[in-house]
């Protein structure tokens, strides 16, 4: 009986499993642990809100030297290329001088064969002879000057934008220099329409797009052996082209399309594409993207993501990316 009563103590108080020991630790084990959010304070670094975007103190606007420039709306036809060849004047001079000489001597021959024509039946009337060959010598140097004219008109087109002759403004300040002529050729299939509106000249390998000179005297002209295209002629007000230098050419194409310019100062790249940062509120920076495709004189043109007069960051906006993704890092 002494016996039985220890066997049975001993079961009642019986250690617990090894199962049963283990789980708390188990469970202590897989319980997550807690990961505290870094603050400015703790890492240096402004705060990342994913609807917001990047917060900055005061203090660490100024020290980044982050400067904001309203956006400003402009409106944005795109172009199609070409190029151009600055004639040189002295071919038109020469085309200008002979159409002066060969009107000079078909008037003088219509005059003697006029006068000769007067004095028919008078005592000094001329022979038979002599009037039929001023009037030969009349018809000869009317077709010189015909042929003059067509020649003109092969140098600067059937069509130019003067009326005169060759005592025109216009042709005179060509022949001169002061005005440059210009033979512009777009490659075939780049324009779609008649004669171009306007166009839009820059040296080649040296301008930004949008600069340049505007030019809206422009004609026909023909067609460049040399390049399967349409060719122009234009008139180009400025003495900074120098004649025989070739230019690239921009026509308008399309529809007028209004937005904002962004600076190129303010593009940065991440992740494979352009984005700029514009100032929400008061210190809060938020990471726009941006469609570089169009470029302009002072940066790109865009239609989405900033409106008129938002604040675009035009100054370290490569150093607000930097803090952005450092404070996007997870903490050890």
């Amino acid at each position: 009986m002494l016996a039985a009563g220890c066997l049975l103590l001993g079961a009642c108080h019986k250690a617990p499993t090894a199962g049963a020991e283990a789980s708390p630790a188990s469970e202590a084990k897989t319980a997550p642990r807690a990961k505290s959010q870094p603050t400015a304070d703790e890492a240096g670094n402004p705060k990342k809100n994913e609807n917001e975007g990047v917060t900055l103190t005061p203090e660490q606007v100024e020290k980044l030297g982050v400067v904001t420039q309203a956006a400003q709306p402009i409106d944005y036809t795109e172009e199609a290329a070409g190029y151009a060849v600055v004639v040189s004047h002295e071919t038109i001079a020469q085309a200008v001088a002979e159409l002066v000489t060969a009107q000079a001597t078909e008037r003088l021959s219509r005059s003697a064969l006029l006068r000769a024509r007067k004095l028919a039946g008078t005592p000094g009337a001329v022979s038979a002879d002599v009037e039929e060959t001023t009037a030969q010598k009349a018809e000869v140097d009317a077709a010189a000057r015909t042929l003059t004219t067509q020649r003109l008109s092969s140098t600067l087109g059937m069509k130019p934008p003067w009326k005169n002759g060759d005592k025109d403004a216009t042709l005179q300040q060509l022949a001169s220099g002061t005005i440059k002529l210009l033979r512009v050729t777009f490659p075939l299939g780049a324009l779609s329409g008649g004669t171009p509106v306007r166009l839009r000249a820059a040296h080649i390998g040296a301008n930004k797009p949008g600069m340049g000179w505007n030019m809206q005297e422009i004609w026909d002209a023909p067609a460049d052996a040399s390049v399967p295209g349409r060719s122009f002629f234009a008139l180009l007000k400025s003495s900074e082209a120098r004649e025989g230098e070739r230019l690239q050419v921009w026509a308008p194409i399309g529809e007028t399309a209004s937005g904002v310019v962004i600076p190129a100062a303010a593009a940065v790249m991440s992740e494979g594409k352009y984005w700029c940062y514009v100032e929400k509120k008061p210190g809060i920076f938020q990471r726009i993207e941006i469609d570089t495709t169009k470029p302009t004189s002072d940066g790109y043109f865009v239609t989405e993501g900033v409106a008129a007069g938002d604040k675009i960051v035009t100054t370290s906006a490569g150093q607000l990316l930097a803090k952005e993704s450092a404070s996007g890092a997870e903490p050890d």
